[in-house]
């Protein structure tokens, strides 16, 4: 039953970072973020979020800084958004599946075009 409302409030905490991070997030290091996912635990404690950047490693990096420093305030914003008794603590990770998907398309391109 946990997992059910931990997956709940994964979704709503999803939603709500989306909004946070595209109109609350003033940091100029915080470029075109995507929230891709997040992964909360069963006990509501801590919650993964799995973001894509657009740009190159550098903007990455320094996107991930931004979001570190600006952790504080995105947790305090979902406090007020979502009404749990404690707010779960924020980690901030890349997703590399897109990036994953990109290689493994041009990869099966590389192949078609080779067959033909």
């Amino acid at each position: 039953m946990s997992n059910v409302r931990a997956n709940r409030v994964a979704e709503q905490m999803k939603k709500e970072l989306g909004e946070i991070l595209g109109q609350k997030i003033k940091d100029p290091r915080v470029g075109f973020v995507t929230v891709t996912a997040v992964e909360v635990t069963g006990d509501l404690q801590q919650a993964t979020v799995f973001i894509s950047v657009f740009g190159d490693e550098e903007e990455k990096a320094n996107t991930l800084a931004g979001l570190a420093k600006a952790t504080g305030f995105i947790r305090s914003e979902i406090g007020k958004r979502i009404r749990l008794r404690k707010t779960p603590e924020i980690l901030f990770q890349f997703d590399h599946s897109i990036e994953y998907g990109n290689r493994i398309e041009t990869l099966l391109d590389e192949i078609n075009d080779n067959q033909e």
